[in-house]
Parts: structure tokens; C-alpha cells; sequence
């Protein structure tokens, strides 16, 4: 019979496809409850006044960062009491596609930059067309550079922020920048 082969070095950091040391688990833990307490520290800096149905701005940052708190604390309690378990070998590719990277980030930066110039509706679809762009190429679909797949893509774009533009501005009456002063472009 032969002995079952100690764990090596590699192992023990997490290399290889091994499942991540007790160091890593634990800096994945407390970088969440980081998270949670920096979103909470941001949250004291809102108003608490109450608005529509008695919940104030500050709801949501609070309610987010009671969240992160919690899983921060579960993943902490899963490092200390045995380490991540049923933990899956890692997926993905092995190294980060830059080209899908500068496709998402460009439609996000152009959505910040043009929201007040071009509009919701229109900055928002041109985010999206971008953005799926860039996961179409990540995906190695050989469809994703030609021209009807850019048009169902901008359709599709208009299809989602045009609905939420208008719910937005016409049924809660949120202020969204827009193209016009009629609030429905």
C-alpha cells in the first residue's frame, strides 16, 4: 500500500487550484465586514429624516451594511470553525480578459459622463450596448461585432432604460436628467 501524499507547500497558500488558505479565508471575511463598516460610516454622514412611508435616505445604506456585516461574520465563523467547506475548485479563465475590461469600463465612464449632457435614456442604453459588447467578446461569441447584433443590443438597451426612465420621472416623480423638459425623453 502506498501513503497518502502530504499536502504540499502550494497547497497550503491556496495555489494551484487548491482551496485558499486559513490567512485568505480570514482576509476575505474581514475585508467584507470592512465593507460594512465603511457603508455604515457613510450612512451616518445621510440625513435620517423620514420620507415617503416612514423611511428616511439613510435606509437603504443602513440595511446594506447590516447585510455585508452579516455575511462578513459568517464567512469569519466558516474560516474559524473548520474553513470554507464544499468549497468548489476555482472557475473562470486564468488570466483577466483586458479587452472586455476596456469595453465595460468604457460604457460605465461614458454613462457618467454623458447622463447630464445626452440624457438618461440615451447615456444609459449606450452604457449597456458597451458593456454587453464587452461580455459578448469575453465570451468568444463570433456573432458580437456585427451589425445585427449592435442593433438588438441598442434595442434592447432602449427596451430597459426607457421603461425605467419613465417610471422614474412619471410615476414617483423622481428627477432623471433627460433630453427635454417634457419628462418622457
Amino acid at each position: 500500500m502506498t501513503e497518502p501524499l502530504a499536502p504540499s507547500a502550494a497547497d497550503a497558500d491556496g495555489a494551484d487550484g487548491a482551496v485558499p488558505s486559513r490567512r485568505a479565508q480570514t482576509i476575505v471575511g474581514g475585508g467584507v465586514l470592512l465593507v460594512a463598516a465603511l457603508l455604515a460610516a457613510g450612512a451616518l454622514q445621510i440625513p435620517g429624516d423620514a420620507g415617503y412611508g416612514g423611511v428616511g435616505p439613510n435606509f437603504l445604506p443602513w440595511l446594506a451594511s447590516a447585510v455585508l456585516a452579516a455575511c462578513g461574520g459568517f464567512l469569519l465563523w466558516e474560516v474559524f470553525s473548520g474553513g470554507f467547506r464544499s468549497l468548489g475548485a476555482p472557475g473562470g479563465a486564468a488570466r483577466a480578459d483586458k479587452q472586455a475590461f476596456v469595453w465595460v469600463s468604457a460604457g460605465l465612464l461614458l454613462n457618467a459622463a454623458l447622463i447630464g449632457t445626452v440624457g438618461f435614456i440615451v447615456s444609459c442604453t449606450l452604457c449597456y450596448l458597451l458593456a454587453v459588447q464587452g461580455l459578448r467578446r469575453a465570451a468568444g461569441q463570433p456573432a458580437a461585432g456585427t451589425a445585427r447584433t449592435w442593433a438588438v443590443d441598442l434595442f434592447t438597451g432602449l427596451a430597459i432604460s426607457a421603461p425605467v426612465f419613465w417610471a422614474f420621472t412619471q410615476f414617483l416623480a423622481i428627477n432623471l436628467p433627460g433630453l427635454t423638459q417634457t419628462g418622457w425623453l
